[in-house]
């Protein structure tokens, strides 16, 4: 969207941090809590301060004792041979495993995760969890609680940073986007028993001993086409979505532990 098409999708004045930190507080979002968020700045309307605007009202709701979490992905740093958005010729796939730098959680830059989360990485006091391709971003007193240890194995799996989300009673919030965007039911798919669950085996530079080294490691295959129908049937059938206006878009949130334990009994019931 373009800063034109923001401009007239905004409802009245635009959005600042005062306005958007008062719509948070309406949502819900209370004082310490662990809030993992995915969002869509152009979503809200024409945003004063854009991107940083929306952080620090993030900041300003959740306190000084809250604890901010957001997806830091690089799919992009990978192997080539999957790659869809877009495609690269099969002749290119050796260059690009020989020489794609490696991941560095200070330096290399998300991909398609939004201009929010984008900013948010980059923030003094963030850290990012060291996974290549699905890192985490946290700030707060739960931070490292939250983004150390991920394992290079089955990255949204038990341990990750969705799963110590879990542990710490945390909350997602949907900021201008949909269940599509909800990572946390990845965690229910690692965590699921339905049929046609598979392995595969994937593959990232990064840098061992101070030398860049390309690494394979395990994942399960992952589908988020169903992702929309387990979160409206979640919201339908628990009542623990909470919803409202954010800026000229809309916000959805809700408790992480009890979405994941709905998703994975959801998968197992109707995956095959």
């Amino acid at each position: 969207m373009s800063e034109v098409d923001a401009i007239n999708k905004t409802r009245g004045l635009p959005a600042t941090v005062d306005s958007l930190e008062a719509d948070l507080n309406r949502l819900g979002i209370a004082p310490g809590t662990v809030l993992l968020v995915h969002s869509s700045l152009s979503s809200l309307g024409w945003v004063c301060g854009g991107p940083v605007a929306v952080i620090l009202a993030l900041e300003g709701v959740l306190g000084s004792e809250g604890t901010l979490v957001m997806p830091s992905h690089t799919g992009d740093v990978s192997d080539p041979s999957p790659w869809k958005n877009p495609p690269v010729p099969e002749s290119w796939w050796e260059t690009i495993r020989e020489s794609m730098p490696a991941y560095d959680s200070n330096f290399t830059p998300t991909r398609e995760m939004g201009a929010i989360a984008e900013s948010f990485r980059g923030r003094e006091g963030v850290i990012r969890s060291s996974h290549p391709s699905e890192s985490f971003a946290a700030r707060g007193p739960k931070a490292a609680a939250v983004v150390n240890n991920h394992s290079l194995d089955f990255p949204m799996g038990e341990q990750s940073p969705l799963a110590r989300m879990c542990d710490l009673d945390g909350e997602v919030l949907l900021l201008g986007v949909g269940f599509l965007n909800a990572s946390s039911l990845h965690l229910a798919e690692y965590r699921a028993d339905y049929p046609g669950k598979k392995t595969k085996q994937r593959g990232a530079p990064i840098t061992v001993e101070g030398e860049r080294k390309w690494v394979r490691f395990q994942d399960f295959e992952l589908d988020d086409s169903d992702f929309n129908r387990i979160g409206g049937d979640f919201a339908d059938s628990t009542g623990l979505v909470r919803s409202g206006s954010v800026g000229s878009g809309h916000g959805l949130l809700m408790p992480q532990r009890q979405l994941v334990d709905y998703a994975q009994g959801w998968i197992e019931k109707n995956r095959r």
